[in-house]
């Protein structure tokens, strides 16, 4: 199978909040249906380092090391009994207008070009991971102290239903869906003990979710990241 996309993702801070069922329905793709945990369905604002991007086996100097951060959300496809669980983003932004064009252009995807930066203090003991982000005249940010004791998911825990969706669905049109697959293993994780969100979840992602400008976080997780590879092939479902 040949690779669009070979990357590091790194030090991936995912804060979940739940959210009314209907508050998706606008983007949901057809084809899908929301993937529920204990019957709610989640969004996730997802902070972390893209390293080492490579385009069909090809480095991208300069424009191959960045921030990115997206909201999304979570979405299980059934076929011959066999489900696949999968994620759609409601955007996605990253510092560089080239990487923004290139994943709209050949992918249909919703990425948007915006100042962004971070900060790592990472010692034997714990981990300090900030992502930053600009939007209309704001520094938004995803703040974490995590332990620096790696460990693996619990199976069937929130974690893993978080982390462990392989398949990407894009909402081409009110009748189109496109699915790929996304390709890392499962991915350890650290004990978040601190955070500080300030998201301006209106300006960044619309009135439907301004709601959760005065909600907290269900939960926050800080994963390692590995090596990923996203398929070149699409299927149109």
């Amino acid at each position: 199978m040949t690779n669009f996309l070979n990357a590091n993702w790194e030090n991936i801070i995912m804060a979940n909040y739940a959210v009314p069922a209907e508050v998706l329905k606008n983007y949901l793709p057809k084809g899908v249906e929301l993937d529920l945990y204990n019957n709610k369905a989640y969004v996730s604002l997802v902070g972390f380092m893209f390293k080492n991007t490579h385009i069909f086996k090809i480095p991208i100097p300069y424009l191959g090391t960045f921030e990115e951060v997206n909201l999304r959300f979570y979405v299980k496809q059934t076929i011959n009994n066999e489900t696949h669980r999968g994620v759609v983003f409601i955007n996605e932004t990253v510092p560089y207008k080239a990487v923004a064009w290139l994943a709209n252009k050949l992918y249909k995807e919703h990425y948007i070009s915006i100042p962004t930066k971070h900060n790592w203090e990472i010692n034997t003991a714990t981990k300090k991971i900030t992502y930053k982000w600009f939007v209309k005249n704001k520094w938004n940010s995803l703040n974490i102290t995590a332990n620096n004791r790696p460990q693996a998911m619990t199976k069937d825990s929130f974690e893993e239903f978080i982390f462990e969706h392989y398949y990407g669905y894009t909402k081409v049109s009110e009748l189109i869906t496109e699915k790929y697959s996304i390709h890392h293993p499962s991915w350890m994780i650290n004990d978040v003990t601190e955070t500080d969100i300030d998201c301006d979840f209106k300006a960044n992602y619309g009135h439907d979710f301004a709601f959760l400008n005065q909600a907290k976080a269900d939960s926050v997780f800080l994963a390692e990241g590995s090596e990923i590879s996203v398929a070149w092939k699409r299927n149109r479902i």
